[in-house]
């Protein structure tokens, strides 16, 4: 609305908003006992999303058209979903690649043997080799995540620790003691001998 003051300079004119009709040009004379006028009311509803495989922590995805209306007719808005990962007992997910930590006995570290480890999708055989170090890195190439945008995906890294018992009977200290003045069993680290992050930065290299 428009309106003209006098004034000492002349008169002036000042526009505001109506009061009765808020700018829309239009009132509502009789409200619906449902929206009370803002031509919308709450509801809700069910839909199906498709989560594509890769999706991270923290992610949005939208749908086009499935939000809120505004009031009194017009487009509706988008709905958005915040993706939210749900920690794993045991793997854990660095990117595109899953790290998992498996234990193993000093006995299998210097025999070897065949273990069963957990992945993303179901367990799968593998062969740790005689005398592997604490610390050592399996590669199972293909056993990560989808790359979100279909680029291949990740690898899952298994880091082997050697499990040492806290306490002994007296008949496995005597097979101990007996191993401790070996040679074989004497520490002899060489040079060219890898910790464990500099593994872990070859593997994502």
């Amino acid at each position: 609305t428009k309106k003209v003051v006098n004034t000492m300079l002349g008169q002036m004119v000042s526009a505001s908003t109506c009061p009765t009709c808020h700018g829309e040009g239009k009132t509502i004379s009789a409200t619906c006992d449902v929206c009370k006028g803002e031509g919308r009311q709450l509801n809700e509803e069910v839909i199906p999303i498709n989560i594509p495989a890769g999706v991270a922590n923290d992610m949005q995805l939208s749908m086009s058209g499935k939000g809120n209306f505004p009031e009194r007719g017009g487009v509706p808005g988008d709905l958005l979903i915040q993706i939210e990962e749900e920690p794993h007992e045991f793997l854990k997910r660095e990117g595109n690649n899953i790290m998992f930590e498996q234990y193993i006995s000093f006995v299998d570290a210097a025999l070897g043997t065949n273990l069963e480890v957990p992945t993303i999708e179901g367990k799968v055989k593998i062969k740790v080799d005689a005398g592997t170090q604490p610390g050592k890195i399996l590669r199972l190439r293909g056993k990560g995540i989808k790359d979100l945008n279909g680029y291949g995906r990740g690898d899952q890294l298994i880091h082997l620790n050697v499990w040492t018992p806290k306490s002994v009977s007296n008949q496995e200290r005597e097979l101990l003691e007996k191993l401790r003045d070996s040679d074989n069993f004497t520490p002899h680290p060489g040079k060219n001998e890898k910790g464990f992050f500099e593994k872990v930065k070859e593997y994502f290299q």
